[in-house]
């Protein structure tokens, strides 16, 4: 059950039969994963009363910066596609983009240009590498909130594949929504559209899932909220 909406976001943004932007109601858009998989997935999530604050989450590596979740889009990583030659930030364009074109000689890697169905706001958006600001890679589950909420106490390569992971933890979204949403979690901030809530909740609990990461009390009742609204 934890692959169940995997597979459905893959099929939706590969054209093969079900479009996230063919909306044919208010209800949630196609390809949304139903009430009963949001609600299995919460029944498997802890929940803590608030985010704790452990401090010392430094994301940076810079000078005397920790890297705590080591080089940004690192390929030198265990989750899927990581060693594949080509960084995390390209394989996730190459997968959520359509009509991707790469750059010559880069074997299919550098991505140049394609069109984003974004999985937020539910719209088409341009990606051109001269803007790449445009579309951004998303840590669906925040990294300062992984680390406040048990990733601290994960050894490094633990951190560099949850990071890095293009399966469970990374989408490309547009880059304001991306910025909107910063490190704040589902009981702060859902989607601008809410034809997607159902979407984003069960790809933020397939990651809490994954790497047995908590929820806190305002973000189960936030989920809980949006599995109502469900199929």
């Amino acid at each position: 059950m934890r692959v169940l909406y995997v597979v459905l976001w893959a099929l939706a943004v590969s054209g093969c039969g079900v479009s996230i932007l063919d909306l044919s109601g208010p209800g949630p858009a196609p390809g949304s994963p139903p009430r009963e998989h949001i609600e299995q997935l919460l029944a498997q999530v802890d929940t803590v009363e608030s985010r704790p604050h452990p401090g010392g989450y430094q994301r940076g590596c810079s000078g005397k910066e920790q890297c705590v979740f080591g080089p940004a889009w690192t390929d030198a990583q265990s989750a899927p596609a990581g060693h594949d030659g080509c960084d995390t930030r390209n394989n996730v364009l190459a997968t959520d983009l359509r009509s991707v074109s790469f750059r010559d000689g880069t074997r299919e890697c550098v991505v140049l240009s394609g069109v984003l169905a974004d999985p937020y706001s539910g719209e088409l958006v341009t990606f051109d590498r001269s803007d790449a600001k445009a579309v951004q890679i998303d840590h669906v589950y925040p990294l300062a909130a992984a680390w406040d909420m048990g990733a601290s106490t994960w050894p490094l390569e633990r951190r560099l594949r949850f990071a890095n992971d293009v399966m469970f933890e990374l989408l490309a979204v547009n880059g304001d929504d991306n910025q909107d949403k910063g490190d704040q979690t589902p009981g702060d901030w859902l989607p601008p559209n809410p034809a997607y809530h159902c979407f984003y909740a069960g790809k933020y609990l397939s990651v809490a899932v994954e790497y047995g990461l908590p929820v806190t009390v305002a973000d189960r009742k936030a989920l809980a909220d949006v599995a109502e609204r469900c199929p």
